[in-house]
Formats: C-alpha cells, structure tokens, sequence
C-alpha cells in the first residue's frame, strides 16, 4: 500500500511539472506582447492629438491585454498561486488607476492586487465541482472610483490532473447464463465511470480486466463484455461464480487509478439429466378390501435438474392385467403413486407384476438422449376376510294386496367369498320396517308377510335385508329389497266430489242440471270404466233422467219444467256406479237436487222457500236500516202511548188532605163572572201547554204545530226515502211502506 501512494505521489508531481513547463512561454511572453500593443495604442492616440490640435471627444477605445486564464486544480502551495496579470494601455504611471474584479469567486477565490492587476487564487479548487469561473474586470480611478472604461468579462478555467478513481455505480452485479453454454456466449456487461475530465488527457480513458474468476469467464477491455471462456460448464457441478472486475484509468497504465466490483454469475438450469429410478424393483403387499382410487404403493425417479426439467410422468407400459391398477403423479413430491382401478380378489388373483415408466416432461426431441427411465413393480395380494356378498344387490319382489299372512314373497341370497366358506345368516333391519309388516327366515332368506298390506295405503315397502358370516359377526353386508303391492278390486267406484246440483223454476225441460264423474282408489291395468244407473224404482221418476257422456262421466237432466219451490224445495237422486274389476265393485251415492229462483239469464238468487217474500241477497246495512225503522216505528207507538195516559191524567189536586192542607184563608170580594172571563180554564186545567202541544228539541220546529197525523205520516215519509236507498227491490219497498202506514194509522186511531 505504501509503494502505491508513492507512485500516486509521483504521478502528480509528474504532470504538475508538465504543466508548469507548457504555461512558463506562454506567461512570460504576456508583457512583451502587452507592452508593444499599449505602445501602439499610445503612438496612435498621441499623433492625432498633435494632427488636430485640440482634444477629441470620443469613445476611448479598451485598451485591455489578456489570454484565457488557466488554474491548476488542487494546488495546495503555502503561498496564493498567481493566475494571471490585468493590464491596460491607460497604466502609463502618472494616472491613478485602481483594477477591479467582480463575478463568480471574486474577493472569495478570486483576488486582485488593485495596483499592479496580479490575479491570486486564493483557495484549492476542484474541477470536478466547477470547471469555470466568469468573471469581470474594470479599470477606476483610485481617487474618485470613477470608472475609465466599461467592465469586459474573461474566464478562468481549472486545469484537471488524474484525482479520482473510476468507480462502478451499478455495482455489485448479479447474471445468469444458462449452463453448458458454448465458450464466448455473452453473460453480461459492467460500466465504471470517471469524474476527470475526459477531454483532457487520460485521466478518465478506462480498461477493464478480471482480477478474479478465471478461467471460467473472461472480460473485453474496453466494451466491458463479460464473456463465458470455459466449456462445459455443468451446473450440476457449481451452480453459482464470483468474478472481480477492475477498471483503471490513464489507458491502464503505471500511475493510473483504479476501481473494482463484483459480478455473481449463476448457471441456470437447462434439461441435460434424465429421470432415474432410485431401484428396478419395488415390491408392495395390497390386501384384498383394498378400496377402488385407494393409493396401495409409490416409486420415485431422481432428476438432478430443477423446475419444470425435473417434473417427470408416470405410466404402466407392460404387465398382466395393466387395468386392474392405474399410476398417477403427485405434483408436490414427484412420486408416482399406484392405485387400484378394479376390485381384486385372492381367491382368483394373488400376484400382479408390471412395469413402469418415468418420462421427463420437458425435452429436446433433437437431443438423442432417452430422458425417460423404468422399474418393475410387483404387487402381492394379501387374503382378507371378506363380507358376505349377495347375489344382486338391489332385489324386486311382488305380493298381492290383502294376502294371507305367512304368505313367501320371494327369497335373498347370499355366500362368502373367501376359501373358508363359511355359513351366511338373515336379518331384516327393522329401522327400514318399522311396522313389521314382513319376515324373514334366517337360515334361507325367504321373506314373508307378517300384516294384510293395502296397495292404497303403499304401493311400495323398501327394505334392507343384511347377511352376516356365522363365524364372524362383524363382516355384515346389505341388500335392497323392494316389494311392489299388486292391486286387486277391493274398492268400489264413488262421486269425484259432493255434488249439490241447483234447478230453476224457470228451467226447460232436457236442461242439463249436473255433470256427475266417479273415481276409484284401485288402478287396473287396462284402466277404469264407470257404468251409471238409476235405482230400479227409480227408473220411471217423472222429474229427471241421465244421460252417459262416454268419459266415464253422466248428465242429469230435468224432465219438465213445473218445479215450484212452495211445493217441493228438495229433491234426492240415488245413482249406482259400477267399475270393470273382476269381481265388479259398485256403490250407491246420492245427488242432492234444490229447486231455486233464477233471473231470465239463468242466474240463480234464491233457493229457500222464505226467499219468496224477501228477496235474497240484502246487504248487512240493508238489514239493519229495515231494523232501525221498525226501532224507530216502536219508540213513536210508545211515545204515542206515553201521551195519551199523561192527557187522561188531571192536574187538579182532588186529594181532600191536600186540599184542606193549602187552604188560604182572605178577606177580598171575588169580582163574579169578570174574573171567570178573565182566565182561561182549560189552561188552568192544563199548564203544560197549550192544546196540549209542548214545544220539544227533539222534533224540528216544522213539525212541532202541525197535525198529528201529518207529522207522522212526514216521519214516515222520510223513514221510505231512507228505504228506497237502501232496498233496490221495489216489491219489498211498497209492502214494507204499507204495513208502516197501517200501523201508524192504527197508533193515530187509538191516540184519538
């Protein structure tokens, strides 16, 4: 390390003295130059003052000697560096001038001698954080600070030297290459950067080289290209390499800097190994009950790729009987998992063997080389004890309705399949028989009946009948059995529903009055046919006859059209219906005929004989507005009354005690018959009121002086107004209206 900071040292020094060496003509040559220019301007200006013998006023023409100014970076000397010099043709000494500097680091890095114009770089500069300063310089007169010319702008520029190493910015780096990958094949590229300046010199010229990782890669010098530089290159083998990348400047050579990173190259996977089975032989021991899908063993090839280049696929390519097991593929472990496809049977098979095969499922067909591998897998069937097996394992029996109890159904049977044989035995589960309605003899399996069963109540009993081994209660199986109820004719025919037919008084005769159909709880096969009669004492009946409509169905029709409620309200039609069974089943049901009123259209409104005077069909407020003038009618009756008793009654007190009790003894001479004309008697008798009418508050004053046949008959008339409102049947309205002026008149006739 301290051999490379002197070399570093001395690269420095080194081209500070280059520097120095370029700069020395070019400075020294300045005052020549600014000398022999400020002497020409000064002849100039002197011969036309002498030509024209006055002073000119006129632009002073600048008369400013200068080059672009350079600064070397990162001088760090003890004493200010000089930069450069300011003069100007007005300077000739007997002119006080004063120089000026303004702009960017002026009187900071900047600095002026305001005499002699010397420019000082007062601090260390860096170029790569400014590589230029603008500034301005002005020429004044000391002791006004008036200025003698206009400011002129001029830069200053900071020399580079080689100060910063190149750096990678991207780094550390990361790549992959698919492995056996042919040599040159590119990995990746590095970029390095360098903060000199790139323009001047080879501070920032960059070559690369690999400082670690050969010989598997290598490195273009200038593109930065990492490269693959060795065949073969298995991943199986090493998956992953770290490779040291160095970048120097100075074109590499001695004195340059330098920077590194890393690149992690990792070989990705390509399907170059092939599925191998971990052994050629497996061997399994399945027993018998093994269930159908059931896993009975698994195999395993090994691929040493990864990903989707190590998923493998398992079949069955050879072996006897190959479709009584199926391999499928377990996507988590890569397992090739046997299952069983059929049931098997030790007593017919006891070994299988087959062969099986792992295929990749990714490959290059063009590659030649079998990514596949196989095994063979023997199974051997272990002998179980089994459960008894039926013969079939749904049975359909029939029985006739309404046999004899002990009556065979039919019969189950059932073996044991294993090489023992053993003896089989008989239940019925009762959860399926609840009724008990059947049994069954344990030694056969014959089933029998134990209850009448109705084919109307259930056509069909489900049962389930269970077999188990005598010499081993546990191994139980089970079977359907159905048992279809076969119909007889033990039912006879009746009315679909109960009629009620209705006739009008007005009907005519061969009117259709009720259209009559029958059911029947049993169901022939060839189906129902229903015969319909009358009784035989009613064959010849005057008032109706039936008709056969061919569907099973009958018309009753009206034979003549005198029927009147008020001579018969009701009449009852006996009809036979009889089915097709064998034996023939019939019955006698009865067809309720009423005689009603009707309209002309036929529609009937009345079928009770008390209808006839009051018509049918009065709404509930119709009632009892007719109720509350009857109410009405009774209150006046006994108002009516109330009147007459109180009229009969004197007011003259004829008690003897009470009259001597209020005699009022005077002295005063009565005037004779003036003082009889002078009062009124019959007022006297009856001081309630004139002719004995009292004014009331409960009859308006329109009605309390008129007569009183005419206020009653007022009364009436609003109460048949009322009416007429209420009960749209005229007839009813006048009768009712006349047997309310009866009664009245008889009231009046009585009050008189």
């Amino acid at each position: 390390m301290p051999k490379r900071s002197e070399e570093m040292l001395t690269d420095v020094w080194t081209s500070l003295l280059l520097v120095w060496i370029t700069c020395v003509p070019y400075t020294s040559m300045t005052p020549i130059i600014s000398q022999s220019k400020s002497l020409q301007t000064g002849s100039t200006a002197l011969l036309r003052g002498l030509v024209e013998g006055q002073r000119i006023l006129s632009r002073a023409k600048r008369g400013w000697v200068w080059n672009q100014m350079f600064v070397l970076e990162e001088f760090s000397g003890p004493d200010p560096i000089l930069v450069g010099r300011l003069h100007t043709d007005l300077d000739v000494g007997s002119t006080p001038i004063k120089y000026v500097l303004a702009g960017e680091g002026a009187g900071t890095i900047f600095a002026i001698n305001e005499i002699t114009g010397d420019i000082h770089a007062m601090k260390r500069l860096d170029r790569e954080e400014k590589a230029e300063y603008t500034l301005t310089a002005q020429v004044t007169n000391r002791d006004t600070d008036q200025p003698l010319e206009p400011p002129s702008e001029f830069i200053i520029k900071v020399q580079d030297i080689n100060d910063n190493p190149p750096q990678f910015v991207e780094g550390p780096y990361r790549a992959s290459v698919p492995e056996m990958s042919q040599v040159g094949t590119s990995v990746t590229r590095v970029t390095a950067t360098d903060a000199d300046d790139p323009v001047y010199g080879n501070s920032a010229k960059l070559v690369y080289s690999i400082l670690e990782g050969q010989p598997y890669f290598s490195i273009d010098p200038n593109t930065a290209i990492i490269k693959i530089a060795l065949h073969g290159m298995d991943r199986e083998m090493r998956e992953e390499y770290l490779v040291v990348i160095q970048a120097k400047d100075m074109g590499g050579h001695m004195g340059g800097l330098s920077g590194t990173t890393t690149v992690t190259v990792t070989l990705t996977d390509v399907n170059d190994n092939p599925p191998k089975f971990s052994k050629s032989l497996y061997e399994f021991v399945i027993p018998e009950e093994l269930g159908i899908g059931k896993p009975g063993g698994k195999v395993k090839a090994n691929d040493r790729d990864i990903g989707e280049n190590a998923k493998s696929t398992y079949n069955i390519i050879d072996g006897d009987e190959k479709d009584v097991f199926e391999i499928t593929t377990d996507a988590q472990t890569q397992e090739g998992i046997l299952r069983l496809k059929k049931p098997l049977n030790f007593e017919t098979k006891k070994s299988y063997t087959l062969k099986v095969e792992a295929a990749n499922i990714r490959f290059d067909p063009n590659s030649g080389v079998p990514f596949k591998d196989t095994a063979t897998v023997k199974i051997a069937v272990e002998d179980s004890d089994e459960p008894p097996v039926f013969s079939k394992p749904t049975f359909v029996l029939q029985v006739d309705e309404n046999a004899p109890i002990n009556t065979v159904i039919g019969t189950v049977t059932a073996r044991d399949p294993d090489v023992t044989g053993s003896l089989v035995r008989y239940f019925i589960d009762r959860h399926t028989d609840l009724e008990r309605q059947f049994n069954i003899n344990v030694d056969d399996g014959k089933i029998t009946l134990a209850k009448p069963l109705d084919r109307e109540t259930d056509m069909w009993h489900n049962i389930t009948v269970t077999a188990t081994e005598i010499r081993n209660h546990s191994q139980i199986s089970r079977a359907i059995v159905a048992i279809r109820v076969l119909d007889i004719n033990d039912n006879a025919p009746e009315f679909a529903t109960e009629y009620e037919a209705f006739l009008c008084e007005n009907g005519k005769p061969g009117q259709v009055i009720q259209t009559v159909s029958a059911v029947d709880k049993d169901d022939p096969i060839q189906g129902h046919y229903f015969e319909y009669r009358l009784l035989p004492e009613m064959l010849n009946n005057p008032n109706f006859t039936i008709k056969n409509n061919g569907d099973n169905s009958i018309s009753v029709l009206a034979k003549h059209d005198t029927f009147r409620r008020q001579k018969q309200e009701m009449y009852f039609l006996p009809i036979i219906v009889t089915d097709n069974g064998n034996p023939p089943m019939s019955s006698t049901n009865t067809l309720t005929i009423r005689v009603c009123g009707c309209s002309r259209e036929g529609i009937v409104q009345s079928c009770n004989v008390e209808a006839y005077v009051l018509p049918i069909g009065l709404s509930m407020g119709a009632l009892i507005a007719i109720l509350a003038c009857i109410i009405l009618l009774l209150v006046i009756v006994v108002l009516f009354v109330t009147l007459r008793r109180h009229k009969n009654k004197p007011l003259i007190i004829k008690d003897d005690e009470d009259v001597r009790e209020n005699i009022i003894r005077y002295d005063d001479e009565g005037g004779g018959e003036e003082d009889t004309e002078a009062f009124d008697i019959a007022t006297l008798q009856n001081p309630d009121g004139i002719n004995g009418y009292l004014p009331r508050k409960d009859i308006k004053p329109d009605l309390q002086f008129m007569p009183r046949q005419s206020a009653l008959n007022a009364i009436v008339f609003k109460c048949f107004l009322k009416m007429i409102v209420l009960i749209p049947h005229y007839r009813c309205m006048i009768s009712f209206y006349i047997s309310v002026l009866i009664c009245v008149r008889f009231c009046a006739t009585g009050y008189k």
